[in-house]
């Protein structure tokens, strides 16, 4: 089912590439401050913590002229994860562990959304110009700091849902909120003890 969710999210992908490549296609470099945490299926053996991490890649959008609406798309490095404690549970602090952990988890992200700018502003557009957006993202697992009592999916999927601005055309400043609809990682000792991510996030964009 999970793979086919995936290939699903790339077959979107690849088509909304085919769709924009006849049209001009603003583009441009993004960066940005998540702040993270990871919601398990019981809340009874781990309690994990929120944590700051970063992103930066290439973000693009086209929008289709007359109706407000349009389609961007990213590619990008995000930083996520959490401190889980999991030296305060008995089933974790045997196996050698203290204290609190810092999980870091690198993603590839490509997110793939459907926007609204609402343009008619009588000029005013031409300096700030709001909007909304949702839509997949598809990220797949780079690396991560190897806490060895947890299994990490290779790739996951989420949904991403945002509001921001349009500033003097080119700058683009927005925030939102993913939430995992697959699993992210799961505890090794312990059957369905799975986990998705939660990730709030900040980001700035030049769009050329």
């Amino acid at each position: 089912m999970k793979r086919k969710i995936i290939l699903s999210v790339i077959v979107a992908v690849c088509s909304l590439c085919a769709v924009t490549s006849y049209a001009e296609f603003r583009y441009g470099p993004t960066a940005g401050m998540t702040v993270s945490n990871l919601s398990f299926s019981q809340d009874n053996i781990l309690t994990p913590q929120s944590t700051v991490g970063f992103s930066a890649g290439i973000f693009g959008e086209k929008m289709f002229p007359g109706i407000g609406f349009g389609v961007d798309i990213a590619l990008a490095y995000e930083q996520r994860g959490a401190t889980l404690d999991l030296g305060r549970w008995k089933l974790w602090n045997s196996q050698g562990y203290t204290g609190d952990s810092r999980l870091y988890l690198h993603y590839l992200s490509i997110p793939v959304h459907l926007r609204f700018k609402y343009t008619k502003l009588n000029g005013l557009e031409d300096y700030v110009a709001p909007f909304i957006y949702a839509g997949p993202s598809i990220n797949f697992l780079l690396a991560h700091n190897g806490i060895d009592c947890l299994d990490y999916n290779t790739a996951e999927i989420g949904i991403d849902i945002g509001i921001g601005a349009e500033i003097f055309r080119n700058w683009h400043i927005s925030a939102s909120y993913n939430f995992g609809v697959t699993d992210a990682l799961g505890a090794k000792v312990l059957t369905d003890y799975n986990a998705t991510n939660q990730t709030w996030s900040v980001r700035v964009a030049y769009l050329f």
